[in-house]
């Protein structure tokens, strides 16, 4: 089981630490304004959208695995199902 910590930074980033057992890995996210507009999330918390994107790379990957910076328009190229399930994680 992993544990996520996020940090809200300066607008639009935040950032990440998964930890996995012993292993700890830090992740700079970037939440960009234009994909908050498009999914309707604008009432969501920014913490909570890292989460759930976070949660949702977790079950495709290692934490190790995650990139030291991430862009959330690019998870969204890399698994076209992210921005259906972002939403319905989010409407849980």
């Amino acid at each position: 089981m992993s544990e996520i910590a996020v940090t809200a930074m300066e607008p639009g980033h935040f950032g990440v630490q998964v930890t996995e057992g012993h292993q700890t890995n830090s992740v700079r996210v970037a939440v960009p304004a234009a994909l908050v507009d498009d999914l309707a999330l604008v009432d969501v918390p920014g913490e909570r959208i890292v989460e759930e994107t976070i949660a949702f790379l977790l079950e495709r990957q290692p934490a190790m695995a995650l990139q030291g910076e991430l862009d959330l328009d690019d998870v969204g190229r890399r698994f076209p199902e992210y921005y259906d399930e972002l939403r319905a994680r989010l409407a849980a």
